[in-house]
């Protein structure tokens, strides 16, 4: 269930553009020619990106040591994305497809084929979609009753969905929606950004036994964090990216005491990501927003709510990733 933070990151990158209009501020957008109708959208960008994750960590994916102990075991990921993201008189709106491809270390597999557990040789592979929708309370009101001067731009409100699907045996069907308020704070350069929500997730747990494999977890806050900077001191067009984001203890997400075993109570979960972007179509062909290099490090606590014990490993990853983005219309 990693493409969350692929998706969302992917999109942040492709949003770099878009912090005018994420501060309900269209004055930086080209105007039109007196007799052209105004454009739908302010800003508009679709992207595809590629890249690789080394080494990622899952939970339950675990080495025994030579004294018997685990330890979490390395996880290649290759990572293709399809993002898109835009802005209109109202809001704005993220849209993300990932596919992820585990080296051979997460293994591919199912509990429903004859006899149980069936696990093959090659590396699971993982679809995620993400959506995340902002209203401007600015632009709704026709006020500017929601900015505080120096501090925050706009009050929007914040809503999205996500959902995946992968094939291992544990097999999950993540399924969660989220909506709350975004502030959109008042900085010299770039975009920042925080979102307050109500998280709400559902799921599936292939090594429940039936008819308890679907999972309903508490509804819990969750805060999303991004941000998007200007690098001009380098005297290159870099700019640092990120993501960080907090979901509190979400439960065990059974009711049922039998089954408390395949079903551990969460703990707190805290992901953060940075990308260092290169603006490659600007600095070589003097073509800005076309294609982008980007190296980044990811830190993931209690990965998916998950608390580590001596047998459960996988639960807190460090990984760095690389990759590039071809800004396609």
């Amino acid at each position: 269930m990693t493409g969350f933070w692929t998706s969302l990151a992917a999109a942040l990158v492709s949003c770099a553009a878009l912090a005018p209009a994420l501060a309900a501020d269209p004055a930086g957008a080209p105007s039109p020619a007196p007799d052209a109708p105004s454009p739908f959208f302010l800003f508009s960008d679709t992207q595809v990106s590629y890249h690789y994750q080394f080494p990622a960590a899952e939970p339950g994916v675990r080495v025994r040591n030579a004294d018997g102990s685990f330890r979490s075991r390395g996880i290649p990921k290759q990572i293709f994305t399809l993002s898109h993201a835009n802005a209109w008189a109202y809001g704005t709106n993220l849209l993300s497809l990932d596919i992820l491809k585990s080296g051979s270390q997460e293994r591919a597999g199912t509990t429903n084929a004859p006899g149980g557990l069936f696990l093959r040789d090659d590396g699971a592979t993982e679809v995620y979609g993400l959506y995340r929708g902002t209203l401007s309370l600015n632009a709704l009101t026709g006020t500017k009753a929601f900015i505080v001067p120096g501090l925050v731009k706009d009050v929007s409100l914040s809503y999205g969905l996500d959902a995946n699907t992968k094939d291992t045996a544990f097999g999950p069907r993540k399924r969660n929606v989220v909506g709350g308020l975004n502030f959109a704070f008042d900085v010299p350069a770039g975009f920042l950004s925080a979102s307050v929500h109500a998280y709400k997730e559902w799921n599936r747990n292939g090594f429940n036994p039936y008819p308890n494999r679907d999972i309903s977890y508490d509804t819990v806050p969750e805060i999303e964090i991004a941000y998007n900077f200007p690098l001009a001191f380098t005297g290159l067009p870099l700019s640092v990216t990120g993501i960080n984001n907090i979901v509190l203890p979400k439960g065990r997400g059974v009711r049922n005491p039998s089954i408390f075993a395949f079903n551990r109570e969460t703990g707190l979960e805290f992901v953060s990501r940075t990308n260092l972007v290169l603006d490659l179509g600007k600095l070589v062909y003097d073509q800005p927003d076309r294609v982008d290099v980007f190296i980044g490090f990811q830190y993931w606590l209690n990965k998916f709510g998950n608390l580590e014990t001596a047998t459960l490993k996988g639960t807190e990853e460090k990984s760095f990733l690389a990759g590039i983005a071809f800004h396609v219309f």
